[in-house]
């Protein structure tokens, strides 16, 4: 199973392998005050696709269609987190203040149509 789920919220024991899936590190939390497994900056999108996201440059549609393709080129670290999936719970943690457009949702959606 994935799931995703924001950094500032509980971890609990059904989240399973924590992946943080940002490439910068989340405001306001120590690095040791976190509870993860890994940092996977390689599967987060590109400074320039995130800050014309948040710049609302392109919206949610176009984000998902250029985030997707830059997942392209990361099979080998796609294929990783995709094996964890298949052996347990995994959790994608993200910053993102929404929880329903946010690249942690479509990072999920990708490892579900390879797992």
């Amino acid at each position: 199973m994935i799931a995703c789920k924001r950094v500032y919220d509980e971890a609990v024991k059904d989240d399973g392998y924590r992946i943080l899936v940002d490439r910068l590190w989340p405001r306001g939390i120590k690095k040791s005050d976190l509870n993860y497994d890994e940092w996977n900056k390689t599967l987060a999108p590109s400074s320039a696709l995130r800050k014309e996201f948040h710049s609302e440059a392109i919206d949610f549609n176009e984000f998902t269609r250029l985030y997707r393709e830059e997942l392209l080129t990361q099979q080998e670290a796609l294929q990783k987190v995709a094996e964890r999936v298949r052996k347990g719970n995994v959790t994608l943690l993200y910053a993102a203040k929404n929880r329903e457009q946010n690249h942690a949702q479509v990072l999920a959606e990708v490892l579900k149509e390879i797992a």
